[in-house]
């Protein structure tokens, strides 16, 4: 590795050892970076020296007006935020420092000055109660966090010796998005607007992202400076193919590497601008697109659902592309949202671990019920229980290398996440002769009933295409004679009424439409899905109940 810049060494003394690590596939012009690089500096001062300087980067909604914030503009906030940071604050190269804020402006430049700065970044999703950040806290030896002045109550549990949630290491809070004299809005306002970058190594780590995973202790997934660059260079030079005039929106959070990258960092890297609006709705993005001219969309499928019904009301013709990841895709939905806006969907398999998307396909290169094909610069195979690749058209365990890849924080989960150089996400996939992937399950969610392998989500599409849904989620549960069967918990659309007879029309429904051993042996009708933050069904809270 080369030598780092970090005067706290923790990130680096805490990687996994380098015989856990997968392969990674760095002979690729795309990703030839220096050996020393700054993220920072390669999305807001390089992108300016290449004369976007003058042009909107962040657009956001302050009293109901819409203000844009150019690069220059932009670039001069974060270095005067910079300056606090380690003026102010003391912070030194490698410190870690957690970020607690919804999507907003002040967010942005608090991310992007701790990156200049040289710090390690670990973003956090802004619902985290007290019991969930000193988890992270702890695990990350954080020692200063940066914080919206509206999300404090929680993160000021962790700073109370009282507490049953204190943690130790935490020294000091500096708040933003706030008007006081101490906050770092304000202490920013007197600092240069020059800052001299950090001479980090491009393999010094910037980024602990931790899983949004629903159940277990938090894995940190430690990038570089190179990874964050990794994740603008390939997927969306190859596959999303943004410019300079795009108009970037989305509902990730920032601390969520989706979002992170599709309404920050892949704009920035372009010169194209991103509008940060906290608190989205269906109905508020689809707003959103309207007023601002936005091209690009990034979400969940949950929320491309409910927008294609509302979609007559807004004028949304700027909008070119639309982006899915973070959960499976249902057909039904891309089938909905095609009719009600013309625009063929964008999917991916992505994961925190491997920062961003690495399978995915847009325009002429969609194949009917395929997510895609390994964005260039990975490799994607479906394996067996002993890592040896499946024919085409088998069931396998999904597997994939590139550029990216697992690291985790001190975590013996690394062995089971990396096995044999290859990352396995925890997908149950197949491939066809093309390369192709199609999703079934999560490798843990594949239902086994009577000896059949069956899909959930395979399940769960045929069911979202019946009238009477709104919503379902399918699970496998226990059962003596089968060993599994198949449970579908279902949201109805208004005015349907709950009945047998409506469960028996749901059964038939699914078994007129694939093979019937797939139906649904039990129907549960429940009001709402639990997902988590970033809108992933939480399973096991369905296992639960």
């Amino acid at each position: 590795m080369e030598p780092s810049a970090h005067v706290d060494t923790f990130a680096r003394d805490n990687l996994p050892p380098q015989d856990q690590w997968p392969v990674f596939l760095l002979d690729n012009p795309d990703v030839a970076y220096p050996a020393r690089i700054n993220c920072a500096t390669e999305l807001l001062d390089r992108t300016i020296a290449a004369g976007h300087g003058d042009r909107p980067a962040i657009w956001s909604e302050v009293d109901g007006a819409a203000r844009a914030t150019t690069y220059n503009e932009l670039l001069a906030l974060v270095n005067r935020s910079a300056h606090v940071l380690v003026d102010e604050m003391g912070l030194r190269p490698g410190n870690r420092v957690l970020l607690r804020g919804p999507n907003t402006l002040q967010m942005a430049v608090a991310a992007l000055a701790s990156l200049k700065a040289g710090l390690v970044l670990v973003p956090t999703m802004p619902l985290l109660r007290a019991k969930e950040l000193k988890q992270i806290i702890d695990k990350a030896h954080i020692s200063a966090a940066l914080c919206d002045a509206r999300l404090t109550d929680e993160l000021a549990r962790c700073r109370d010796p009282h507490d049953e949630f204190f943690c130790a290491t935490l020294e000091q809070t500096l708040q933003f998005h706030d008007d006081a004299a101490t906050s770092l809005d304000t202490l920013a306002v007197n600092k240069p607007s020059v800052f001299d970058a950090c001479d980090t190594a491009s393999d010094d780590v910037c980024l602990i992202a931790f899983t949004s995973g629903t159940t277990g202790a938090p894995k940190g997934c430690m990038h570089f400076h190179r990874d964050v660059l990794m994740m603008c260079d390939l997927f969306p030079r190859h596959v999303l193919k943004p410019t300079a005039n795009d108009v970037f929106c989305g509902t990730p959070p920032l601390a969520f590497t989706f979002g992170l990258g599709g309404v920050l960092c892949f704009p920035l890297r372009v010169g194209a601008s991103t509008v940060l609006i906290e608190k989205l709705t269906p109905e508020t993005l689809l707003r959103t697109v309207e007023r601002f001219h936005a091209t690009v969309m990034f979400t969940a499928p949950t929320f491309y659902r409910q927008m294609a019904p509302l979609v007559p009301r807004f004028d949304i013709r700027s909008l070119k592309k639309t982006v899915s990841a973070g959960e499976a895709l249902p057909d039904s939905t891309r089938a909905l949202w095609r009719e009600a806006t013309d625009i063929e969907m964008i999917d991916g398999i992505g994961g925190t671990e491997m920062i961003h998307i690495f399978v995915s396909a847009a325009g002429a290169e969609i194949r009917p019920h395929a997510i895609g094909r390994a964005v260039p610069g990975y490799q994607v195979q479906a394996v067996d229980d002993d890592m040896q690749p499946v024919p085409p058209g088998t069931i396998g365990k999904l597997a994939v290398r590139g550029p990216t890849g697992c690291r985790y924080l001190a975590d013996s989960r690394q062995m089971k996440f990396v096995l044999d150089g290859w990352n396995l996400p925890g997908d149950a996939v197949y491939l066809d002769e093309d390369g192709y992937v199609f999703y079934q399950a999560r490798a843990d969610d594949m239902i086994v009933s009577a000896g059949y392998n069956i899909s959930g989500p395979e399940v769960e599409s045929v069911l979202m295409q019946h009238a009477a849904v709104a919503e379902c989620a399918v699970i496998g549960v226990a059962d003596e004679t089968r060993g599994q069967i198949v449970k579908a918990f279902v949201v109805l659309n208004p005015g349907v009424a709950t009945d047998d007879k409506l469960v028996a029309q749901l059964q038939d429904f699914v078994k007129n439409n694939v093979a019937p051993y797939k139906y649904p042996r039990v129907i549960s009708f429940i009001d709402t899905l639990p997902r988590t933050e970033t809108g992933k069904l939480k399973r096991f809270a369905l296992r639960d109940l």
